[in-house]
């Protein structure tokens, strides 16, 4: 049976609570994504901080290394979790904080099954897949990480200034939101190579042998990655001023990140999990607040 709820519009002590609850997962974990999101004004900040969490939990439950959690447990907690998501958009509520909060911002801005069943599709293929064709990684990419930039634009798009004259529309952000997203998956995917392929057992890359991984490689896919943040970049200067300098701040630490991986050789990048040091992110971070995209 399925309750139907007519939430109207006031806050309850329950919807702030469960909005802690998913600032305290990004908070603890990405400190590129929670500097980020600190530029943004409210209610775009709550709302994107709840995005993210309904995405680090599911991300946690196929990637947590625990070996007492076997495939099929995952598997069935994933499924719990994708019906409490679909629940929770038809009534407005959970008890799970992090997807009542979801559900409370996915009903806000829009957020609709379009882009979130791809979501799930890709968490369940980290379950079985282990090496990937260039057809299924782009479908991988698509769901776990371009639809990402969808619902963030969603929350965007939503705020206060953003129906002001000459506003770009969703369908003209699109593409840059998605192209955004990409490209910090597929980063991701390059620092955390060796883990992903020695710890997962996964090998995201398309015919990409880890254990002879080197320059050329290396090289090949930044320049796909740059190819997606210079398609991102083109468009973060039409976002709505609420969002416009978070989206520049992460855009910088992202091609910051591209750099420094291009710079490092193939072999250090086996062995070592490239960053961007933490005062080179607050520099990046004062630079988006002056108003620079990179």
């Amino acid at each position: 049976m399925t309750l139907f709820v007519n939430r109207g519009t006031s806050r309850t002590l329950y919807d702030s609570v469960s909005e802690a609850s998913s600032a305290v997962v990004i908070r603890r974990y990405s400190s590129s994504f929670g500097l980020a999101s600190r530029l943004l004004a409210d209610p775009v900040r709550t709302q994107v901080r709840n995005i993210y969490a309904l995405v680090r939990v599911a991300d946690e439950i196929v990637d947590n290394p625990d070996p007492g959690l076997p495939r099929d447990a995952r598997e069935v907690m994933l499924d719990w979790l994708q019906a409490d998501v679909s629940h929770a958009l038809a009534t407005g509520y959970s008890g799970n904080l992090v997807v009542h909060a979801f559900a409370r911002t996915a009903l806000d801005v829009g957020i609709e099954d379009d882009i979130v069943a791809p979501f799930f599709e890709s968490m369940r293929m980290d379950l079985d897949t282990r090496t990937h064709t260039q057809e299924s990684f782009d479908r991988y990419v698509h769901g776990s990480a371009e639809v990402v930039g969808l619902m963030c634009l969603r929350a965007f798009l939503a705020a206060p200034d953003a129906h002001g004259p000459g506003t770009a529309t969703y369908d003209e952000l699109a593409a840059g939101a998605q192209r955004l997203g990409a490209a910090f998956q597929k980063l991701n995917f390059v620092r955390d190579l060796t883990d992903d392929h020695d710890l997962l057992r996964r090998d995201y890359f398309p015919g990409l042998a880890v254990e002879r991984f080197c320059d050329a490689d290396r090289d090949r896919i930044l320049d796909d990655i740059d190819a997606d943040l210079a398609a991102a970049a083109a468009v973060v200067p039409r976002l709505p001023s609420s969002s416009r300098r978070a989206v520049a701040a992460a855009h910088a630490t992202f091609a910051e990140l591209a750099a420094r991986l291009r710079a490092t050789p193939a072999a250090e990048i086996r062995r070592t999990r490239v960053r961007v040091p933490t005062p080179v992110k607050l520099r990046l971070a004062a630079n988006a607040l002056r108003g620079g995209v990179a």
